[in-house]
């Protein structure tokens, strides 16, 4: 399919960041608040688990994730509030019939090893994904985007250059959908559709990313990655932005007991912690000044595999909705894992962006001993009793907070359905390709928002999600998140959708998310109020000491 240039007559211009700090300024120059920068600037955080990927056309996990957005940058990010700013596009044209953006890519952005970063990058990037040949696990982002012929070339029905994306030149992007969204640019500040660079990809294939091989274009270069132990993240001097650029260099710890981490933090290895769990309303004054916890758009949930390979239990949905209906919740957040973590008995968070949640009379109208009831009537009913107990296996990922959730979860199971549990634990890389692979039972979940829009949740559990670990499938949902792209008012399709969901109980949703952290009062600039839990570290700034 050949793509035209064509005249475009709406016309958005995008103005360059104005939330830029002030910290570039030199040493001893008083910042806003009184502040100076410190000498020394060397951010330390941590996270649970090494990454899966951090190859923007593969990643699928949060700490790739996270990692994906120091070394690479799009045409969108996002301030430290989550709202939506212009990186490497510097203006943009629509069509009156929003079917169509071409974007004017900024000039003398380079990729680490000097070359030019430009829209050929883009449509190269792009057209990987959606290359079945490449196997991404997020190559349907590009349908939820609703980019054009998405769908087709990821099932193969079309080539990968009838994909609605193509470099008019250098420095004009051509995006062409197939239905308008109002939330596309909020989509464009996902690693997905960051630019990769081909020769790079071509010369090192699978390897491309280790640290002597890797070509990147964000503020941070990838200087040593050692699995297990930690990674090394280097200010990039050739960065666009590298004026407004404070933090020389980033170290990040694995380490997946946060018990250990919290005691590294007392010791003043790290700048930046997440409360151990059950310890929040003890260290809202233990620390005061330094702890801080915000709802964010991730939602915690157990995936049941109702796929061929899965077991027939979970195939029966009076088994599945019995195991959900016995799980006290409040308990759970309350006694648990106590940072004001909401219990979730569908999967969006009713933070999203214009999201209503739907009405459901057997969580909202039942008593826990009412729904205990239900349980057990639906267990005895599929056949499961103390005469012919259900067995199931649980498996998570190595982190203590996970292993308390799991621990809890099967005494609910134990005590009122008399379900023997097995729990066993795993890396995270080896929680995600056994839940690729399907080849599990019942396994701890999460996802968190790619963009602040209902749908972002909604995907991950169409027949067509490549994140749909579980194989749940209703053709009612998929049809009605199809239409939605289409709709006036999407927001009753998002509300049908969850509805028939809870009703399938094709997943267990267990609470959304918070973010509780500590945070080192010497660090400035995190971005705590950004309810995707997104943060850059080219944002953060280290002062003196008060």
């Amino acid at each position: 399919m050949k793509f035209l240039r064509i005249s475009l007559v709406a016309t958005t211009a995008l103005v360059t960041s104005a939330y830029a700090m002030k910290a570039q300024m030199p040493e001893g120059v008083l910042l806003d608040g009184g502040y100076t920068l410190a000498q020394e600037q060397t951010f330390t955080f941590y996270q649970g688990d090494d990454w899966g990927s951090i190859d923007p056309g593969l990643v699928e996990d949060t700490v790739g994730g996270d990692a994906v957005r120091q070394l690479f940058e799009g045409l969108y990010g996002q301030d430290r509030d989550g709202n939506i700013i212009p990186a490497l596009a510097e203006s943009v044209t629509v069509s009156n019939d929003k079917l169509v953006y071409v974007f004017n890519l900024k000039q003398g952005a380079v990729w680490t090893d000097g070359k030019p970063v430009t829209a050929h990058d883009f449509e190269y990037a792009w057209k990987r994904v959606a290359n079945p040949e490449t196997g991404s696990q997020y190559a349907s982002y590009l349908t939820l985007m609703s980019l054009a012929n998405a769908q087709d070339v990821i099932d193969g029905k079309k080539p990968v250059d009838d994909l609605g994306v193509i470099a008019i030149d250098d420095y004009m992007l051509q995006v062409t959908l197939d239905n308008p969204i109002p939330y596309f640019l909020k989509t464009l500040a996902h690693g997905t559709t960051f630019p990769v660079p081909r020769w790079a990809v071509e010369e090192y294939g699978n390897t491309w990313t280790h640290p002597d091989n890797i070509v990147s274009n964000g503020a941070y270069k990838l200087m040593e990655y050692r699995p297990g132990e930690h990674v090394i993240f280097e200010r990039n001097k050739l960065y666009w932005d590298d004026a407004n650029t404070v933090i020389d260099k980033a170290v990040q710890l694995t380490i997946n007991n946060v018990n250990q981490a919290y005691n590294r933090y007392l010791a003043g290895e790290l700048d930046i912690v997440s409360v151990p769990t059950g310890q929040y309303p003890a260290f809202t004054k233990k620390h005061e000044g330094e702890i801080y916890s915000s709802p964010i758009l991730c939602s915690y949930y157990l995936s049941l595999n109702q796929r061929e390979s899965g077991p027939d239990y979970l195939k029966d949905k009076r088994v599945r909705r019995a195991l959900s209906l016995v799980i006290d919740r409040d308990i759970l957040v309350e006694k648990v894992t106590q940072a004001g973590q909401i219990p979730a008995y569908t999967f969006t968070p009713a933070a999203t962006a214009d999201f209503m949640v739907p009405y459901l009379p057997e969580y909202q109208e039942l008593s826990q001993a009412e729904r205990d009831e239900e349980g057990r009537r639906l267990m005895l009913e599929a056949g499961y009793g103390p005469d012919n107990p259900l067995e199931v296996e649980y498996i998570y990922n190595t982190l203590e907070g996970h292993k308390k959730i799991a621990v809890f979860v099967s005494q609910m199971w134990k005590q009122k359905l008399g379900v023997k549990t097995s729990i066993s634990n795993m890396e995270w890389k080896t929680l995600l390709d056994t839940r690729n692979a399907g080849d599990y039972e019942i396994a701890r979940d999460g996802w968190c928002a790619d963009y602040n829009e209902a749908s972002t949740f909604l995907e991950v559990f169409t027949s067509m999600s490549d994140n749909n670990n579980g194989g749940y499938s209703n053709p009612i949902v998929d049809k009605l998140l199809i239409d939605s792209k289409t709709a006036e008012n999407p927001q009753t399709n998002y509300t049908l959708i969850e509805a028939y969901m809870a009703e399938d109980t094709g997943f267990i949703p267990i609470y959304h998310y918070t973010a509780p952290i500590l945070l080192k009062p010497n660090v400035k600039g995190y971005a705590i109020n950004n309810a995707q839990n997104n943060w850059w570290i080219k944002d953060v700034y280290k002062v003196d000491a008060e």
